[in-house]
């Protein structure tokens, strides 16, 4: 299969909707990372997703819809969830609510719950708009790698499998959407971190948020994951990662990551994710710089972990850093 990488123009946008109206993947560029997206309620397309990708049917996908108004279509919204959207929508904020019939099995991992978000980014908002069916959309990476957050990567990891990528450029938050189980909305659960942070969503509310999968929603015989990215290994280099708080030298053959500029010379193998300590452009540089170690013929990496306290986009931070690192 031939990929293609298009260009923003209002033909190839059109062109692309129509694809996706037909069933075909396209990648696509958001606000977070970039995502492979399909026709939600298009079971076939959706199944593609999965092939295309390696990912296990056991590992759901979140569908990103335009507003309020189309989301409500697929999702039972409490007003719980109403009060999030008026705030946090368009932007990276997904909800698990429960599922309306028409949302096939193959999006939800056979759960009665789904997963939904109304993407910030313009072009994407345009696609929907055009194509006007909700998308199915993970990560337009193989599974388990590091997430893209350009078009280059998308290719690089899924050129000869998908026909179609649109290029939007970087992404601007680089870490995944924070995913909120609202299924119980006296009790809110952050499943997986994101840029909205759990301090965000208690202000807004006025209430406690409980961070972390129960361990009853996890997979069984019959169903698969509440949400994505809860997985313990994930979004990981082939090259094997290590957290290392602080070193002084690095060892022959071996990477290391930085959170920001390391001062004096800089040395062969060495990376860092911010110039000054800026935590948005950690986030925003995470999957770049991971990638570009990866592809530095290091036997090993290590990289630094922020401290817990450091607020903001640490959660999301160092989760990512987490699963990246976990044994493989």
């Amino acid at each position: 299969m031939k990929t293609k990488t298009y260009a923003p123009t209002p033909t190839n946008l059109r062109r692309l909707a129509a694809a996706l109206q037909r069933g075909a993947l396209v990648a696509i560029p958001t606000e977070t990372v970039y995502g492979l997206a399909a026709h939600a309620l298009d079971v076939r397309a959706c199944e593609s997703i999965f092939k295309a990708k390696g990912r296990p049917t056991q590992d759901p996908l979140i569908v990103h819809v335009l507003d309020l108004a189309h989301a409500e279509l697929l999702a039972e919204f409490n007003d719980t969830a109403r009060k999030l959207v008026r705030q946090f929508w368009p932007g990276p904020l997904t909800l698990v609510l429960p599922k309306q019939p028409c949302v096939p099995g193959i999006v939800t991992a056979n759960r009665h719950t789904v997963a939904i978000r109304s993407p910030a980014h313009p072009l994407t908002r345009r696609l929907l708009r055009l194509a006007g069916v909700p998308l199915a959309a993970p990560s337009a990476n193989l599974f388990g790698y590091i997430s893209p957050t350009s078009a280059a990567h998308v290719l690089d990891g899924l050129g000869g499998k998908i026909p179609h990528i649109l290029d939007g450029g970087s992404c601007r938050v680089g870490v995944e959407s924070t995913i909120l189980d609202l299924t119980n909305p006296a009790q809110p659960r952050i499943l997986r971190p994101g840029s909205i942070t759990a301090t965000q969503l208690e202000k807004s509310l006025g209430l406690k948020i409980h961070e972390g999968a129960r361990s009853r929603r996890k997979t069984t015989a019959n169903k698969g994951l509440i949400a994505p990215g809860l997985l313990a290994q994930h979004y990981s280099p082939r090259t094997p990662l290590e957290i290392k708080p602080n070193w002084s030298t690095l060892p022959p053959n071996v990477g290391g990551i930085f959170l920001r500029k390391p001062p004096g010379r800089i040395t062969p193998g060495t990376y860092w994710l911010s110039q000054r300590g800026a935590l948005t452009e950690m986030a925003r540089q995470l999957y770049e710089v991971l990638r570009a170690a990866d592809h530095g013929n290091h036997n090993h990496l290590w990289i630094q972990a922020l401290p817990a306290d450091s607020g903001g986009l640490t959660a999301a931070i160092n989760d990512r850093l987490r699963r990246a690192a976990a044994k493989r």
